[in-house]
């Protein structure tokens, strides 16, 4: 009798034990398919984007012309965008990357493509222009890069091709790579360590200068 009235409740403990990990390796497995459908939409998303781009650069509009802003006579227009607008298309051959460039470096901006960092040159123009991406989708490829790399940057009326000068880790307050420079340069930056979890302490940063030979620049 002793035995038996024992048994009963360690037995309920392992029937409630097992419900309870049946429910739990269910949720975890619908939460896994909820993440996964949303990792999907989003790489569709950018992979629209990045085809959009595409179009864009090889798209004979005035756009340049359109966009200018009026200004005082005594300064020259630029081309304002909003935040997330598309602005052109960049590869970076040998490491397959290909992305479509946005204005700004919103969380959204970040997830369709790259994003031209804003107070640099824009892309296209003469000066030194940043893009930022994140360093585990779409600059990823990046912790590969060497010298003497090509890159190329495309916009509606231009075609730049650049060459990597260096590469270099930097602290986050450190912002001198932004800086304007007198020759056309392109600086990309993205998060460091590559492989870090979670908010990464330090910053990756390419230098490239521009090719002048295969510019078709107004």
């Amino acid at each position: 009798m002793q035995m038996t009235a024992v048994t009963k409740p360690v037995a309920g403990v392992r029937g409630r034990l097992y419900s309870c990990l049946q429910w739990s390796g269910r949720a975890l497995f619908a939460g896994g398919l909820i993440l996964l459908g949303y990792v999907a939409l989003v790489l569709v998303h950018a992979k629209v984007y990045e085809s959009d781009a595409k179009q864009l650069v090889n798209r004979p509009l005035l756009y340049n012309q359109a966009r200018l802003t009026p200004q005082p006579q005594s300064l020259p227009a630029e081309p304002m965008f909003i935040e997330g607008e598309l602005l052109g298309h960049m590869e970076i051959p040998r490491l397959r990357v290909s992305a479509a460039v946005l204005e700004g470096t919103a969380s959204r901006t970040l997830r369709l493509g790259v994003g031209h960092i804003r107070g640099t040159a824009i892309p296209g123009t003469p000066g030194n222009t940043a893009i930022a991406g994140h360093r585990d989708t779409f600059f990823r490829a990046l912790k590969n890069i060497h010298d003497g790399d090509e890159i190329e940057l495309k916009t509606v009326d231009t075609s730049t091709r650049y060459v990597v000068n260096w590469t270099k880790v930097v602290a986050p307050e450190d912002v001198s790579a932004l800086d304007s420079t007198s020759e056309s340069a392109l600086t990309l930056v993205t998060c460091y360590p590559f492989y870090f979890i979670g908010a990464a302490p330090r910053r990756f940063v390419v230098r490239a200068h521009k090719v002048p030979t295969t510019m078709r620049e107004r």
